[in-house]
């Protein structure tokens, strides 16, 4: 009886590993905002729930010190993937509002983000909280706990495997951060581009004009009321990111169990 009730806290404390490295990793739910005991006590609930809904057959006997200490380090690379993914759309929406601020000339008017505990022009910590936002409207949160119940499927306990086909994902939707920030931004940036040439064919033709002091009060004007024209574009395309992104961490997960 007392091997039993050993073997049933092991699983738990295991499972407990993996979804609190999930949830640091993971938006809305590891930002500095969300308290460490909240983030601990959530963790263990949901825990307690998948142990009690989830048929664990990963250990025969209760495995010794060393293996739980493996078992512990692959849960939590397990969970720190998992939330790593789903954190890439927040990152190029971020890197998005950067590259419009740039352009619109805010570069220099940043903001301290409590959340993530860094600073960012009010372009991009405008676009990073309409994210979420739209990730709350998705249900997003409720997503990441049923990716985490899924992940349990396919990756049991202790069989975390760190595949190349892992890492060539891993590296893809790295890589994928830009990509989302340009398409965000390019609409912005290509009028933005246009304003530039003016300048240049203004600064040829009139030398005497401080083309700077001229266009900057226009470029931040035009600026916001391209943001306040293509913000419901925008809500669409983060909308679609988003659920694109919840299939692949589908396919991340079935590469970290294959």
């Amino acid at each position: 009886m007392n091997t039993e009730w050993l073997k049933d806290f092991v699983i738990v404390l295991l499972i407990f590993i993996r979804i609190s490295s999930a949830l640091i990793a993971s938006p809305i739910f590891g930002n500095k905002a969300f308290p460490i005991l909240n983030k601990i006590f959530l963790s263990i609930l949901i825990a307690y729930i998948l142990f009690l809904t989830i048929q664990f057959d990963s250990f025969e006997a209760v495995p010794t010190s060393w293996m739980i200490f493996v078992y512990s380090i692959k849960e939590a690379i397990t969970g720190l993937t998992i939330g790593f993914m789903l954190q890439i759309v927040f990152w190029g929406v971020s890197f998005a509002g950067t590259l419009i601020g740039f352009d619109m000339g805010l570069n220099l008017a940043e903001a301290f983000n409590p959340m993530e505990e860094t600073n960012n022009n009010i372009v991009g910590e405008f676009l990073y909280y309409g994210a979420i936002l739209v990730f709350f409207l998705i249900d997003g949160h409720h997503y990441i706990i049923s990716g985490l119940k899924y992940s349990f499927s396919v990756i049991p306990i202790g069989k975390f495997i760190f595949s190349r086909a892992l890492v060539d994902l891993i590296v893809q939707y790295t890589g994928s951060v830009f990509v989302i920030a340009v398409k965000i931004a390019s609409p912005i940036m290509v009028s933005f581009f246009l304003i530039h040439i003016a300048e240049g064919i203004l600064t040829k033709l009139i030398p005497q004009i401080q083309i700077f002091f001229v266009t900057q009060p226009l470029k931040i004007a035009l600026g916001l009321f391209l943001l306040a024209f293509i913000t419901p574009i925008y809500v669409y395309v983060i909308k679609n990111l988003l659920q694109d992104y919840e299939g692949r961490l589908m396919s991340l997960i079935q590469a970290m169990g294959s």
